[in-house]
């Protein structure tokens, strides 16, 4: 994602405040991108009328998606600035609706705000966020209700050790990937590598194992990928956090310690998400999250969608 052309933001009805549409508007003030705001609507009422004719029960969901049409121009009228086109359609899959728009358009990022439940003050990702982490080939962009402040910190976060190459594509991916919205947002880049601890069951089983020179053996080596992959991309070793831990443990806590706008985050897709780059806890990372999270797939992924 060395260019950001065309933007979906994807507009959510049930909330006042529509952050994607701030987001997007953000972007484009700084890449010049063309915005398509976009709104998936089903009402299952209009399709059970059944003492309405076909036609009119047709004449009244058009009735209903020019009334949304209107609402969606007032929302990007509120940024005369900016590029906006507006799309609504009637579906009853609003992930597949999405999916199915950004096939068809290429897109180069979607946008889709959370929802925050201020009294834990978490993010809560809805069903259809979660499809299109899984689904989604495009860089999908889930934001709170914020803006991105000068200076502050978005966390690249990578296996830098791994032995698979589509891995190492996928980190390289995501290094390049958050320099760009780094340069964009005018954010302080980091680099975020979590290892595994020493398996408690190799100590009890192998008496003359010695856990800590294994720990810091699997530390160096981490510590030496993580160096290297860093160096390639001019990151300073101050910005490369090397830690012990699971990825779903490591990545909230250093976040929340940086007090992190944007985490950058790679998902294979293979099964799911459960071949994530992260290990296979990639849903249990973003749901611990509460900032901004850019989510990627790796160079020739395919939507289940495509099939």
């Amino acid at each position: 994602m060395d260019k950001i052309k065309r933007i979906l933001a994807v507009v959510d009805p049930s909330v006042e405040a529509q952050q994607s549409i701030s987001r997007a508007a953000e972007i484009a003030r700084n890449t010049g991108a063309q915005i398509t705001a976009f709104l998936s609507i089903y009402d299952f009422s209009y399709e059970m009328t059944t003492m309405l004719s076909g036609d009119e029960r047709e004449a009244m969901r058009k009735a209903v998606i020019a009334d949304k049409e209107q609402w969606l121009q007032s929302l990007a009228a509120q940024h005369e600035d900016i590029s906006f086109d507006t799309k609504v359609v009637w579906h009853n899959r609003p992930f597949e609706a999405i999916i199915r728009e950004v096939l068809e358009h290429e897109y180069d990022l979607v946008i889709k705000g959370t929802h925050q439940h201020h009294a834990l003050k978490s993010v809560i990702f809805t069903p259809t966020d979660w499809h299109l982490i899984r689904k989604c080939p495009t860089p999908l962009l889930l934001v709170k209700d914020h803006k991105w402040l000068v200076g502050g910190a978005i966390l690249a976060a990578v296996n830098a050790s791994s032995d698979d190459e589509q891995h190492q594509a996928l980190s390289q991916r995501i290094i390049q990937d958050a320099q760009f919205i780094s340069k964009i947002a005018k954010g302080d880049l980091h680099l975020v590598n979590a290892y595994p601890a020493t398996p408690v069951n190799i100590a009890i089983e192998i008496p003359e194992f010695n856990p800590s020179q294994y720990n810091e053996t699997v530390k160096e080596h981490h510590l030496s990928s993580t160096r290297e992959l860093g160096a390639q991309f001019g990151i300073a070793e101050h910005h490369q956090h090397v830690e012990e831990g699971l990825p779903e443990d490591v990545l909230p806590r250093l976040a929340k310690k940086l007090d992190s706008e944007l985490v950058v985050i790679g998902t294979v897709g293979r099964t799911g998400l459960s071949a994530a780059l992260v290990g296979n806890t990639a849903e249990h990372v973003i749901d611990s999250l509460d900032c901004d999270v850019l989510a990627l797939k790796p160079d020739g992924y395919r939507s289940p969608l495509e099939d």
